[in-house]
């Protein structure tokens, strides 16, 4: 079993359903864990269910709070930042000559510009212990791209090669920067698919079936322990056999 007791971790957007699978996941691990989120009700009932975690609402859109928020989460976590797991993002589809300016800009600004700044100010702290990692989570269609979604993919792609380049300037410093791509989930997002869609989607799988959020948990919890320690600037992916890199 991983162990990860002593081990400070920020997570964003932990109130979603794969958020509250690495929640747990890292917790059973011994984890001192901060989770981030912009609910305060579904925040409430995580600490209510692990009374050792700690959580902080905050709006990753903020950028300009970012380091401020990185700051204070690792205060309210003793000082040190061993790990920060970014898993926060959102959508809005639309058919791109639909989309608009500002729909392509958020999902651009939340999904990469806020993962890069979380990053930095991770990081810098990480310098400080000489060691740390990094775990963002990406998306199958940042690879295949999907119908609707050209700002959405672009986020998502970016944060690869954004992690990529990450890797390689913190490697020597004992930082690892990962990224775990996921493919379709049963989340609360994919429970309002019509079953006809799901089946489609189902038919590409060679798994055939729908991952579950575990499946991304047991990812993050495998990257942010020591058993990760010579894997730098890669893309975990997490599928079901749906895209082979």
């Amino acid at each position: 079993m991983i162990d990860l007791k002593g081990k400070n971790i920020i997570v964003t957007g932990a109130s979603g359903g794969i958020g509250n699978s690495i929640i747990e996941k890292l917790n059973q691990a011994g984890a001192n864990i901060l989770a981030s989120g912009t609910k305060i009700e579904k925040l409430d009932e995580l600490k209510k269910k692990y009374a050792n975690i700690k959580t902080l609402k905050f709006d990753i859109s903020q950028s300009d709070k970012i380091e401020e928020f990185v700051e204070k989460a690792t205060k309210e976590l003793g000082g040190n930042l061993d790990c920060l797991v970014n898993n926060a993002g959102i959508t809005k589809d639309n058919l791109a000559i639909r989309m608009s300016l500002e729909e392509w800009q958020k999902v651009i600004s939340i999904n990469l510009t806020s993962t890069f700044l979380m990053s930095k100010s991770a990081i810098k702290k990480m310098l400080k212990n000489k060691s740390g990692k990094i775990v963002n989570i990406t998306s199958v269609v940042g690879h295949t791209g999907n119908l609707g979604q050209s700002n959405y993919t672009a986020s998502k792609a970016g944060i690869i090669a954004m992690s990529k380049s990450l890797a390689i300037e913190y490697a020597k410093k004992n930082i690892n920067i990962n990224c775990i791509s996921p493919g379709f989930i049963k989340t609360a997002m994919t429970d309002k698919l019509d079953d006809k869609f799901k089946d489609a989607i189902i038919s590409k799988i060679p798994s055939a079936r729908l991952g579950e959020p575990d499946d991304i948990a047991n990812a993050v919890l495998f990257l942010c322990s020591s058993q990760s320690s010579y894997i730098n600037g890669e893309t975990l992916h997490v599928n079901g056999g749906m895209y082979m890199a």
